[in-house]
C-alpha cells in the first residue's frame, strides 16, 4: 500500500516521484513499463537515433494516415526510466503566450501564461542566469550547445538573409525568429528527467521505483481509484493507493489505460465487452506536430562520421563536441500568413542527413531542415484495437487533413526552399539528397510534403482539461485519479512538448499536495 502511485516513470512521472517524496510521510510507488536508463545511447546526445525501434522503443505507428498517401507514420515512444526525455531531441521550448492564456480562455482556470510561468521558472536551471523570464537552481539543467556545428550557424545566418530575424531566446519576450536551440543537456550529456529528477532521489526510503511494470488496467473500490494491477517481469500483480492513481503514461496510454478500466466513449467501450464507469470523451482530441525535413548533400564533416574514439574522447573529458549535438540544434518560428497571433510553422536543421522518418541511414555528408505545422487544425483519436492491454491502440492522427494545416505546411517548405538557396549554405550545400527542386510547382511540392511528412513526436491533448479532466487534472466522475502527462493540454502547443510537460507535472505535484492538506484543514476548522 502506497499513498500514490504514479503509472509511467518518464517526462511527468519523474518529476512527479521527486516533489511528492519531498514530504518524508508520502508513500510513492512509481511504475515503469520498460527498463532502466543504462544504455549509452540514452545519454551520449547526438545517439538518441539509435535507440528508434530497439528495445526500448515501443515502437507504435499510426493507422493509414490519408493525409499522407495512406502511409502508416512511425511514432517512436520511449519504453524506459525518464520516458520520452530519455530519447527525445533535447529542445529546450516552452510554447508562446498565446497557447496557455487560450488555455485559460477554454476554461481550465490556473493554466494561464502567467500562472505557469513560475512553474518553469522553478524547474529551470539556465546556464544564461535568472531574469523575467528564466530560473536558475531548478533540477532540469539548460544549456547552449556544446556541439555548434556551423552549419546550423549558417542556416540561421540564411534564413535572416531571406528577410527572417534572428532570436537569441524563443523562451523570452519573444517566440518569432530564427537562432540555436537551447538543450536539456549537463556537460554536454543528456538531462532527462530521470537523470535530473529521479536519480539524485532514488535513495529515499519513501519512493519505490518498479521497472518491468505493465500497467493493465486501474482498480477500483466502488467509485474511487484504489490501485493499479500490473504484469510485473511475467507475474501479475497489484499495487495498491490509498490517496491517488496518477497516470503519467503520455498521450497514446494513459487513454489506452483508461479505456481498459471502463473510463471513456460508451458507444466504443461494450464493443469489446468493457462495462462503462464514467462515459468520457477519453482519446478524442488527438493532437500532434508533424513535419517536412528536406535533406541536402553537402561538402561538411556532418554528424555521420561523429563516432570516433577522438570524439568520444571530447566528450568524456570536456563534454563537448560532434556527439553532444541535440540533433536539432537550430531552428526557428515563422507566420506563413498575415492575421495570425503568434507562429503556425516552426523550423528544425540538423547537422546530418535526416530521412525515411529519421530511419534512413547517414549515407553521405547532408544537412536536413524543413518545417512543422505547430498549430494544427487537424484532429485524430486513440481507439482500443483489443481489450487487450498486450495490444498497442489504434491511433489515427490526420495529417494535414486539414486545407489549413496544408497552406501552411506548403507555405513553410517553400520558406525552407528560400533559405537552402541564400549565399550562407551555399559553402555547405551541394544539391539536393530528398529534397524539391527550387522551381518545384504547388502540385509537385503538395507531393513532396505527402511523401516525407513525418511527426516531430508532440502528441498531446487527449485526455485534455475540460472534456475528461477538470483543471486539478482530476479525471471527472470517479476519485482518486489523476491524469499528468501532454495528454491535459487543452490544446497542443506551439513549440517542442517536453518542458512544457515538466511545467505541468511541478504544477500538479503543487496541487496534489495542497489536495491532500485541504481535508485535515477543512476538519481543523
Amino acid at each position: 500500500m502506497y499513498d500514490y502511485v504514479i503509472v509511467g516513470a518518464g517526462s511527468a512521472g519523474c518529476v512527479l516521484a521527486a516533489r511528492l517524496t519531498e514530504d518524508p510521510e508520502v508513500k510513492v510507488a512509481l511504475l515503469e513499463a520498460g527498463g532502466p536508463d543504462t544504455d549509452d545511447e540514452i545519454h551520449i546526445p547526438a545517439a538518441f537515433g539509435a535507440l528508434f525501434k530497439g528495445r526500448r522503443d515501443w515502437d507504435m505507428s499510426t493507422e493509414p494516415e490519408p493525409g499522407l498517401k495512406n502511409r502508416r507514420a512511425y511514432l517512436p515512444r520511449a519504453k524506459m526510466l525518464g520516458g520520452c526525455s530519455s530519447m527525445n531531441a533535447m529542445v529546450y521550448i516552452r510554447g508562446n503566450r498565446a497557447d496557455y492564456d487560450e488555455w485559460a480562455e477554454m476554461g481550465a482556470e490556473g493554466w494561464g501564461y502567467d500562472d505557469v510561468l513560475p512553474y518553469f521558472k522553478k524547474s529551470e536551471d539556465n546556464e544564461r542566469g535568472d531574469d523575467q523570464f528564466h530560473g536558475t537552481g531548478g533540477p532540469l539543467t539548460v544549456k547552449e550547445s556544446r556541439s555548434m556545428n556551423p552549419v546550423a550557424d549558417a542556416f540561421v545566418e540564411a534564413a535572416a538573409q531571406a528577410g527572417h530575424e534572428k532570436n537569441p531566446d524563443f523562451n523570452g519576450a519573444r517566440q518569432e525568429g530564427f537562432g540555436r536551440y537551447q538543450t536539456t543537456q549537463e556537460n554536454g550529456m543528456r538531462a532527462s528527467t530521470s537523470v535530473r529528477y529521479l536519480h539524485p532521489v532514488m535513495g529515499r526510503e519513501n519512493l519505490t521505483v518498479i521497472t518491468e511494470a505493465m500497467a493493465l488496467r486501474i482498480l477500483f473500490d466502488g467509485d474511487r481509484a484504489s490501485g493499479v494491477e500490473i504484469d510485473h517481469a511475467g507475474t501479475v500483480e497489484e499495487v495498491h493507493a490509498s490517496r491517488e492513481v496518477i497516470l503519467a503514461a503520455g498521450a497514446y496510454q494513459s487513454p489506452q489505460l483508461l479505456m481498459l478500466s471502463g473510463i471513456g466513449p460508451a458507444d466504443q467501450l461494450p464493443l469489446f465487452g468493457i462495462e462503462v464507469r464514467q462515459d468520457l470523451p477519453v482519446g478524442q482530441n488527438l493532437q500532434d506536430h508533424c513535419m517536412t525535413l528536406m535533406n541536402w548533400s553537402a561538402d561538411y564533416e556532418s554528424l555521420m562520421t561523429a563516432l570516433t574514439p577522438e570524439n568520444v574522447e571530447l566528450l568524456q573529458t570536456e563534454g563537448r563536441g560532434p556527439l553532444s549535438s541535440n540533433i536539432a540544434e537550430a531552428g526557428g518560428f515563422i507566420r506563413t500568413r498575415p492575421g495570425l497571433d503568434a507562429p503556425d510553422c516552426q523550423f528544425h536543421c540538423a547537422p546530418v542527413l535526416f530521412w525515411q522518418e529519421g530511419l534512413g541511414p547517414a549515407v553521405e555528408h547532408g544537412v536536413a531542415f524543413g518545417p512543422g505545422v505547430v498549430k494544427p487544425t487537424s484532429r485524430g483519436a486513440v481507439t482500443l484495437r483489443t481489450p487487450s492491454p498486450y495490444v498497442k491502440p489504434r491511433i489515427q492522427h490526420n495529417y494535414l487533413t486539414t486545407e489549413e494545416d496544408r497552406a501552411t505546411m506548403l507555405a513553410g517548405v517553400k520558406v525552407g526552399l528560400q533559405i537552402a538557396q541564400q549565399d550562407a549554405l551555399k559553402p555547405f550545400i551541394t544539391g539536393e539528397f530528398a529534397a524539391p527542386k527550387p522551381d518545384a510547382t504547388d502540385e509537385e511540392l503538395l507531393d513532396f510534403i505527402a511523401d516525407q511528412t513525418m511527426t516531430i513526436y508532440h502528441p498531446t491533448s487527449t485526455c485534455s482539461i475540460g472534456p475528461v479532466v477538470d483543471p486539478r487534472l482530476k479525471v471527472h466522475g470517479v476519485e482518486g485519479l489523476r491524469v499528468v502527462d501532454a495528454s491535459v493540454m487543452p490544446t497542443i502547443v506551439r513549440g517542442n512538448t517536453n518542458a512544457p510537460v515538466i511545467m505541468i507535472a511541478e504544477k500538479a505535484a503543487d496541487l496534489i499536495k495542497a489536495d491532500a492538506t485541504a481535508p485535515a484543514a477543512t476538519a481543523a476548522a
